[in-house]
């Protein structure tokens, strides 16, 4: 594919209106076309709440915001805004929304399409570029194929927030990151599953900073109640997670966006996954993914990350939770034992220690 011509100092625009993991792995794609076009001042229009993750991002001009369920007004007052202001716009996504903003935003436009349909017909006549969409690739893999319709080199480097130093309140050395709250119910690892493991950090001489939304505050008061942690939950922005992360001796989470950040960051990530298929989704670990992840093993490492599972014989079923729904229980992780998860702790604390 031959590289799209743009004119000098290009405006682009990139439309990843998902939740906030999508918008981090949508940085790689960012990136490749900053380092391809370094003129271009590069637009990104988010779903309002997942803004913050682009913080401090050196390769973006400005990020426009939108509710995620707009009245009619709102979305023809944004249509009106942006319509043919930009040289260049890409949709992340085959849905109608983001490829009618990218078709209406740019004088030149590409984005993925589904494989057949008349819907997809018409964006591909509608596109100046586009591919077929392949939902058996890892995300951000996916992604990046917008790089290559528009005949640009594919930079597989995420970019994490910047501009925070740690925060006072953190440890001050030999602490571990641990986030308990994914945003669904069904992602969550249990209660004791998480003290448990804290104690078996401080039995190891770590200190334990733990990080949370103000939203979760009720489920992390359960969970860490009388524990010796430090409570940073809802009191630190992205730029000051990104640091407290990076300066950390170890990170634990489960699958959400902060497990794929601490990933980034090349801090050792030991990550809790349970139906979600680590094929499409798992963590991304600095300095890339080689091999891609298998679906499901007990304890796999790519780099500096320790993908964990209990790989019961559904596993991955890509369902929410075993009930499929947002507050359902997973088995999977519900039967996930602490030995197994500090085996993968222990594997991390030592390739540290070694390095």
């Amino acid at each position: 594919m031959t590289m799209l011509r743009l004119p000098r100092s290009p405006r682009v625009l990139i439309v990843t209106l998902r939740r906030l993991g999508d918008v981090l792995l949508t940085t790689p794609l960012i990136r490749s076309v900053k380092r391809a076009y370094p003129d271009a001042a590069i637009d990104v229009l988010v779903f309002s709440g997942t803004e913050g993750i682009l913080t401090g991002n050196p390769d973006v001009a400005a990020v426009l915001a939108i509710p995620q369920r707009p009245r009619l007004g709102d979305t023809l007052a944004l249509l009106v805004r942006i319509a043919k202001r930009y040289d260049l716009a890409l949709a992340t996504q085959t849905g109608d929304r983001p490829t009618l903003l990218a078709i209406v935003a740019g004088r030149h436009s590409a984005g993925p399409v589904e494989a057949g349909g008349f819907a997809a017909a018409v964006k591909r006549r509608a596109l100046s570029r586009y591919y077929v969409s392949d939902r058996s690739r890892h995300r951000l893999l996916e992604i990046l194929r917008l790089a290559e319709a528009l005949g640009i080199p594919a930079l597989a480097e995420i970019v994490a927030p910047a501009g925070g130093a740690r925060p006072d309140a953190a440890p001050v050395q030999g602490y571990a990151v641990v986030h308990a709250a994914p945003m669904f119910i069904y992602k969550r690892w249990t209660r004791d599953g998480w003290r448990g493991l804290a104690a078996a950090l401080r039995e190891r001489g770590l200190g334990i900073a733990v990080t949370g939304a103000t939203a979760d505050r009720a489920y992390l008061d359960d969970v860490w109640r009388d524990a010796e942690v430090t409570r940073l939950d809802g009191k630190i922005g992205w730029p000051e997670l990104a640091a407290l992360i990076a300066n950390a001796r170890l990170y634990i989470g489960p699958d959400t966006a902060i497990t794929h950040l601490a990933a980034a960051s090349g801090t050792p990530t030991v990550a809790l996954y349970g139906p979600t298929d680590p094929r499409l989704w798992g963590p991304w670990p600095r300095g890339g993914l080689d091999p891609i992840w298998a679906a499901a093993d007990t304890i796999q490492r790519r780099g500096n990350v320790w993908l964990v599972q209990n790989p019961l014989p559904c596993l991955p079923c890509q369902l929410e939770g075993c009930e499929r729904r947002l507050d359902s229980h997973s088995q999977c992780l519900d039967e996930l034992t602490v030995g197994q998860v500090v085996a993968a702790v222990d594997e991390a604390l030592a390739v540290r220690q070694a390095a």
